[in-house]
């Protein structure tokens, strides 16, 4: 045979299998429908989203007190609510009280609550600062993670509207305070009309001093004759001082001057010790002519002429020492004069000197004369350009009083104050600041899909572990079994495996992921008996059903998933999802996996996972009323999966 007819032999086989059991034509028809049927569903609960915010609870709490600004009151909270509620844009629930409306959005009754404080206004409508008046969004991002991206949508969407808004309200107070103003505006026009009359007088008046100036530069010369005195003097000083400072004694003859007065000072010094001396040899000789006079006067061998000679040698001798003792005081003072004059000597040549220095600076300080000559010459212009210029000041006065008399004018027109918005241009252009608070935090988006991922891989793991055996099928033995030991025997293998799938679960999202867990032992807890009450409900339809059950399995997943709110709140998918949303396991399990995960739903884990457990509990007890077992030999139990 070709290849072409063995493939034929093939599907005609096959086809006459098909012929002969009407049940697999049903079953193919099912496994044909079971795509659309999954994509129909799942895509139906996120058709449009946008269609159905109005489901979404969303809290009011306005505690804005309001403000009296420039003799308005301004409620801008107020306006804010009243603008959102004619939106219907969510289902709007107006509470009074913030920890309230805070503890709903915990608990998820509320997607999320708009939380106006009491001085928004007061912050707002002066923009002082920029996001002076603050919104607070408050949402529990771990409850729903697409409701909190929602909710941070509308914190920006209402910041910008709000701002919006009051720029246009503080245009519409300048536009007005402009329009008021335009009687001002005519009296200052006529202001600077008289303005601009005393500016053309101010002109002429300009271009005389102008003319002025180019007077006084060329009257330099008139000046001469008022300083020609002043020249002269400063020539003759000058000579005079040239002429001293060539007569002037040296420095060499000031020194010699001083040298000798000290020469003659000390040289009476000398004198005076050298009369002293005198007056001591006197004395002596004096002492012996008086004894030998008194030895010549007792002798008889002595003749008269040679006493009388004595005599007279005596009176010369008192009279020299007599001559010396006036000798010597007249040298004392003569050697006090000479030391006051070497005194006087020493600092006349020390002044000398001084005045020589004075003399040569002088001198050297002393105007060329071609430099007096310029400066008759420029005072001379400066005289005569004094008159000019007097002339033109006198016009230019005329015209001051003319632009001062406008000046006046157009301060009188102008108005006092004006009615300007305060604030700041930053603040003015964006006053109000929404602020999102959140509770529950959620650390990435991967996180934010988890608590839909996981409880689908959860019931995926339960139908690939029914996979494993034969549900309906038993051996002989146990056909006289109780009803609850024939299940749970039956059940035990993929519970183990259900098990062992929850904690590998449980462990690749907390340590390969690097999820971080608020409550792990009530995380691993959910996951665990989740995945049993997933495998309880995949057995029932399974042993209801047959294989057709678990067909129905994967479209009871797509449904779950539809309306579980794992990642979008249910309430936009509207419909159908919403009203049986309560009813399905999956919807308590993702709830329990948020609580467990993220501390959502202030914590609240035990109560969902509760009702997850009685589901399980519930799928458990109709499996041994439901369907029917097969009873074969402990040898024909094989595998259900060929490997």
């Amino acid at each position: 045979m070709s290849p072409l007819q063995q493939i034929a032999y093939i599907v005609r086989t096959e086809l006459r299998a098909f012929v002969r059991y009407p049940k697999m034509l049903a079953a193919t028809a099912a496994v044909a429908l079971l795509p659309a049927l999954y994509a129909l569903i799942y895509l139906s609960s996120v058709w449009d989203p946008a269609s159905n915010t109005q489901s979404l609870a969303v809290a009011l709490v306005n505690l804005d007190e309001g403000v009296e600004y420039r003799d308005h009151v301004f409620n801008v909270g107020w306006q804010v609510v009243s603008k959102l509620r004619s939106s219907h844009r969510f289902g709007y629930v107006d509470l009074h009280d913030a920890e309230e409306a805070r503890h709903r959005v915990r608990q998820g009754s509320l997607a999320f609550a708009l939380i106006i404080p009491k001085d928004f206004s007061s912050n707002a409508i002066p923009g002082a600062q920029p996001g002076g008046g603050k919104l607070v969004i408050y949402s529990a991002e771990g409850n729903n993670y697409e409701t909190a991206v929602i909710a941070r949508q509308f914190a920006t969407e209402l910041g910008h509207e709000v701002n919006e808004s009051l720029n246009e309200r503080r245009w519409a107070l300048v536009l007005s305070n402009a329009a008021g103003s335009q009687h001002s505006v005519d009296q200052l026009r006529q202001g600077v009309e008289q303005l601009r009359l005393g500016a053309v007088q101010l002109k002429a008046g300009t271009e005389q001093t102008a003319s002025a100036a180019k007077a006084l530069s060329g009257g330099a010369g008139k000046l001469q004759n008022g300083v020609e005195q002043l020249t002269d003097g400063m020539r003759q000083l000058g000579a005079g001082l040239r002429t001293m400072d060539a007569r002037r004694p040296a420095n060499s003859e000031l020194n010699r001057l001083k040298a000798g007065a000290e020469s003659l000072a000390a040289g009476h010094g000398e004198l005076s010790r050298g009369l002293d001396e005198l007056q001591v040899g006197s004395q002596k000789i004096r002492e012996g002519v008086t004894g030998f006079q008194e030895e010549a006067n007792g002798s008889l061998l002595v003749s008269n002429r040679i006493k009388e000679n004595t005599n007279q040698l005596a009176n010369g001798v008192i009279q020299l020492d007599e001559g010396l003792k006036t000798a010597g005081n007249a040298q004392r003072q003569l050697a006090e004069g000479a030391d006051k004059v070497s005194t006087g000597v020493g600092a006349l040549t020390t002044g000398m000197r001084a005045l020589n220095g004075g003399i040569r600076t002088a001198v050297s300080k002393l105007p060329e004369d071609t430099q007096l000559d310029e400066l008759n010459r420029g005072a001379s212009a400066l005289a005569n350009g004094n008159f000019a210029l007097a002339d033109g000041l006198q016009k230019i006065r005329g015209g001051s009083q003319s632009l001062s008399g406008g000046l006046d004018l157009l301060a009188n027109s102008l108005p006092a104050a004006l009615d300007t918005p305060g604030g700041s241009a930053a603040g003015m252009a964006s006053s109000v600041q929404p602020v999102m608070e959140l509770s529950a935090p959620v650390s990435n988006s991967g996180s934010g899909f988890a608590p839909n991922i996981l409880p689908a891989a959860l019931w995926l793991g339960a139908g690939i572990a029914a996979f494993l055996i034969h549900v309906r099928t038993l051996p002989r033995r146990a056909q006289h079994f109780s009803r609850p030991a024939q299940l749970l025997g039956k059940m035990s293998l993929p519970a183990g495996v259900v098990t062992v799938q929850a904690l590998l679960l449980g462990w690749a999202a907390q340590q390969v992921l690097t999820m971080h867990v608020t409550n792990a032992p009530a995380f691993m807890l959910t996951l665990v008996v989740s995945g049993l009450s997933f495998l309880s409900m995949v057995l029932l339809l399974t042993k209801a059903f047959g294989d057709a059950g678990k067909a129905m399995a994967m479209v009871l997943l797509a449904v779950q998933l539809s309306s579980s709110g794992g990642v979008m709140p249910v309430e936009l998918s509207g419909g159908l999802f919403t009203q049986i949303s309560p009813w399905l396991p999956m919807t308590w399990v993702v709830r329990a996996v948020k609580a467990s995960l993220f501390g959502a739903f202030d914590g609240e884990w035990a109560r969902p996972l509760a009702y997850v457990a009685a589901s399980g509990a519930a799928a458990m007890l109709l499996s041994m009323v439901v369907g029917r077992w097969r009873f074969v030999k402990p040898a024909a139990m094989r595998p259900a999966v060929d490997m």
